[in-house]
């Protein structure tokens, strides 16, 4: 039920969405209606590229839009703006479907997701305020039927109980719907050339090889520097402790001890390698718990909300607990913030991180912060990063994923 819930939520925000740029694709259609029709005696023709702009411009929102809700929505190359090229461009052509389609069935679903929530709330509270009401008021959101008696009143909410059981079921079937003309004809068609695409892909598989060279650099640093010294010193502890066992007994047991320390440290920082590797507190409490855990031993007060009723793939997850990690380590260290929040959603296939601060802002992912490094690992799922850290701050970094399942 709760996911089921969280669905329908989702597919209701979608939708709206959609309604706001199916109400810009409807007055770019009727601008084309009358640039068509000015065109025959030359008005029109003048018009034509700030038409194309419009319709290209709008196309792009809509792709972005996508993005955001689902898979990314790989736009062709920029189309032309001159109307004679125009007419025979394909992506033209196809966007101009689009819009027809967005325009009329996109515009009444998104409708539809706008008014079913009130229909509900309007329907489903009605029995609380149905006295208050003039006599012969209508009861329920259709415009039919007039309650005289508190079972009117209760079947008028009953109603409302049946909007929302419409909104649970229908809404993200709606969703799709109104999303897939988007999907396929904004989607770069088979005669696009994605060399701009390819070469996209291949710098973030640069950047991710990076991050990975990275990472089992720091691994090697991590077990030669610390781990390694420290297993050296329990061997030459054990070693002058069993030659001096026989003559001085209470000294050995004092190397003992001290080589017992040192293992017990050996142990530790490998325990802290394998963490850094993939934590294994994301196996055995989900993202949630970890990041509670984070947040417990961070020595700024953070706040962790999350809402993450779908599960993402183990190397997303991880991801997201490293880009946490350090952002609170950033704050702990850099922003003397008096206080953090981090909030996660996971909605429509994306996993969304906001991490917040008051602290004292500045902060350049460019400038040191120990963000680059994040920045390749997020760009090697194709996520986004964006960081907002006027002087005086507050801090805010924003990381979005696909979930990847």
């Amino acid at each position: 039920m709760v996911r089921a819930a969280g669905a329908a939520v989702a597919a209701l925000e979608e939708l709206v969405g959609g309604f706001g740029t199916a109400l810009l694709a409807l007055v770019v259609l009727a601008w084309s209606a009358v640039t068509a029709v000015t065109s025959l005696v030359g008005v029109g023709l003048l018009m034509a590229p700030m038409l194309l702009r419009a319709l290209h411009a709008l196309a792009g929102r809509e792709r972005h839009r996508l993005g955001r809700r689902g898979p990314e929505v790989i736009g062709p190359d920029p189309a032309p703006t001159r109307l004679r090229l125009a007419l025979v461009d394909p992506t033209t052509r196809r966007e101009l479907r689009w819009l027809v389609r967005h325009a009329t069935l996109g515009l009444l679903l998104g409708l539809a997701g706008a008014l079913l929530p009130v229909l509900a709330v309007r329907d489903a509270a009605f029995p609380l305020y149905w006295r208050l009401l003039p006599d012969g008021a209508t009861s329920t959101s259709l415009g039919i039927g007039v309650a005289e008696t508190w079972a009117d009143a209760l079947a008028a909410g009953l109603l409302g109980l049946g909007w929302a059981a419409i909104i649970l079921g229908l809404t993200p079937g709606m969703a799709r719907l109104q999303a897939r003309p988007g999907r396929i004809l904004l989607a770069a068609g088979p005669d696009t050339d994605l060399s701009l695409r390819v070469a996209e892909l291949t710098a973030t598989r640069a950047a991710a090889l990076d991050a990975h060279a990275t990472e089992l650099r720091r691994i090697e640093r991590s077990l030669h520097d610390g781990t390694q010294n420290r297993i050296v010193t329990v061997t030459v502890l054990l070693g002058a402790a069993r030659r001096m066992v026989a003559r001085d007994p209470s000294g050995a047991d004092e190397l003992l001890e001290r080589a017992q320390s040192a293992a017990e440290q050996a142990l530790s920082e490998l325990r802290s390698v394998a963490r850094g590797i993939l934590p294994p507190v994301l196996a055995d409490r989900g993202l949630a718990g970890a990041l509670t855990g984070l947040a417990a031993s961070c020595p700024v007060p953070c706040r962790i909300d999350v809402e993450a009723p779908e599960r993402c793939a183990a190397s997303v997850e991880a991801t997201a607990y490293f880009v946490v990690a350090e952002a609170l380590t950033n704050i702990a260290k850099h922003s003397g913030a008096r206080q953090a929040a981090v909030t996660v959603r996971s909605r429509g296939g994306r996993l969304r991180l906001d991490i917040t601060d008051d602290g004292r802002g500045g902060a350049d992912s460019a400038g040191g912060s120990g963000l680059t490094g994040i920045r390749d690992r997020i760009a090697a799922h194709d996520g986004t990063l964006e960081l907002a850290s006027p002087p005086g701050g507050p801090t805010t970094l924003k990381v979005e994923l696909p979930c990847g399942l």
